[in-house]
């Protein structure tokens, strides 16, 4: 299907897609929200505008400030990991038994990392959006960046164990 070239510019063409939804629906709340609103579009689910100092499930949100820097910092050394695997695994296509769809979890989990990592830099905060809840059980707010790593991660998950059994055959 791709050329090794051509992967490598897909995995980054993915993750760049993935960080330009993100940011763009970020503005598109910005602009037409204010901070705490709240519209509620079914009884489990509502549109909001939070920001979020923390990291997942507002980890650390209340931790005075140094926490921003400290994400910073965290995503640019995961993020540096993911690119030069994202290059290992484009060299390796057609050799190694899940490269483009470990590839693939890859390119989610950058493009989720690097739009909650601009809103960082430039803010401070990451802009949540989306808010799922049951009656009083509330899921912490996220956004498409969030869910990106989330998907992300589940997905490179799958590819570990069907790596791990496909070993176990093989054995």
């Amino acid at each position: 299907m791709f050329n090794r070239r051509g992967l490598l510019a897909f995995f980054f063409a993915l993750a760049l897609l993935i960080f330009g939804l993100d940011q763009w629906s970020k503005l598109v709340v910005v602009e037409s929200m204010e901070l705490g609103d709240r519209i509620q579009v079914f009884e489990f689910f509502a549109w909001v505008r939070w920001h979020n100092y923390g990291a997942a499930f507002s980890l650390l949100a209340d931790a005075g400030g140094w926490q921003r820097w400290f994400f910073v910092i965290v995503a640019v050394i995961f993020g540096v990991y993911l690119v030069l695997e994202l290059s290992r695994l484009a060299l390796q296509a057609g050799y190694a038994a899940y490269p483009t769809t470990q590839g693939v979890a890859f390119s989610f989990i950058l493009g989720g990392a690097l739009g909650n990592l601009y809103d960082r830099i430039l803010d401070g905060y990451v802009v949540d959006f989306v808010l799922v809840h049951y009656r009083e059980h509330y899921f912490p707010a996220f956004n498409i960046a969030d869910s990106s790593l989330t998907a992300g991660i589940l997905i490179w998950l799958a590819v570990i164990v069907q790596e791990y059994r496909r070993q176990r055959k093989e054995a």
